[in-house]
């Protein structure tokens, strides 16, 4: 199968409804399968599924709930759902509107149709993700925006909390900024905030990574599941490579464990005053808290 092609989830228990989409899909999308409902919300959550072809009747958990846990997991809650059942009550189409679906197929299936309606769908999730996408770019250096940051942080935040893993995060601020941009025209100081947005960006290299323009000359980056020896390591990665532009920059960092009673405004507050401890203290280096330990360290 294509790597390229749009993947999608058949879900029902008859495996000779699977079959019939199957053939009316195959040939235009990667397709994955599942005959219950516990399998399907599996797949989802697993696997990057673009549209998900479910059955209402299932005799562990009925469409209707698939479709409900599907919407309150952020991971599959953006996934648009079609039901496809045998039942044509407008009762039941009230209810599968009011858990998130977005249309329905009536049994037999025809393969016009479930072709039409699933390119349908598609076509408007892209128009929505990309839209989505926009709004969360920052316009002049096109790497994430403050909201995105807010956003992935409080995510990435609950994820690590879940699992007991470290997470890592830095204030960046370009040194002496007003100067460099009374000195070359701020046509010039918009260059600097592009090239040092591509230096941040080419640092978080994993999925989870982020690197946004937190405002004004001030950058933030994200590492989840990244312990102290790392996070150091990307700061003096960072450092360096700044320096290779037309400016330095002065960070404030901090590596915790999330908990679901700490706030995440605790490891901003933190981050921010070490980033003015750096500032004060000389520019063009980081400063790092390791909140486990309580140890700070001065990098450059």
């Amino acid at each position: 199968m294509s790597a390229g092609r749009q993947r999608l989830l058949i879900v029902d228990d008859q495996p000779a409804n699977v079959r019939v989409m199957a053939e009316a899909l195959r040939d235009q999308y990667e397709l994955y399968f599942a005959t219950s409902g516990a399998k399907a919300l599996e797949i989802a959550a697993a696997s990057p599924i673009e549209l998900v072809l479910l059955d209402v009747v299932m005799p562990d958990l009925d469409g209707f709930e698939v479709c409900r846990r599907l919407k309150s997991d952020e991971r599959t809650s953006r996934i648009p759902v079609i039901f496809v059942t045998a039942r044509e009550e407008i009762s039941d189409e009230t209810r599968g509107f009011d858990v998130g679906g977005v249309d329905y197929i009536t049994k037999p299936v025809q393969p016009l149709i479930v072709r039409a309606r699933v390119r349908t769908h598609l076509e408007l999730k892209q128009a929505r993700d990309l839209l989505e996408s926009l709004a969360s770019l920052d316009g002049l250096t096109g790497i994430a925006n403050r909201r995105r940051f807010d956003s992935w942080l409080e995510r990435e935040w609950r994820r690590c909390a879940r699992g007991g893993l470290p997470f890592s995060l830095a204030l960046i601020d370009v040194d002496h900024f007003k100067n460099y941009n009374d000195t070359h025209g701020h046509a010039r100081g918009d260059d600097c905030l592009r090239t040092v947005a591509r230096i941040l960006s080419g640092i978080t290299q994993r999925p989870a990574d982020l690197a946004a323009r937190y405002g004004g000359e001030e950058f933030g980056l994200l590492f989840p599941e990244t312990d102290t020896p790392s996070m150091r390591l990307l700061l003096r990665a960072t450092l360096a490579a700044v320096r290779e532009s037309e400016v330095t920059v002065s960070i404030g960092a901090v590596t915790i464990t999330p908990s679901n009673d700490l706030d995440v405004s605790v490891a901003l507050q933190a981050a921010d005053e070490l980033l003015y401890a750096a500032k004060e203290q000389g520019r063009d280096q980081a400063r790092h808290l390791d909140t486990a330990s309580s140890e700070r360290e001065r990098l450059s």
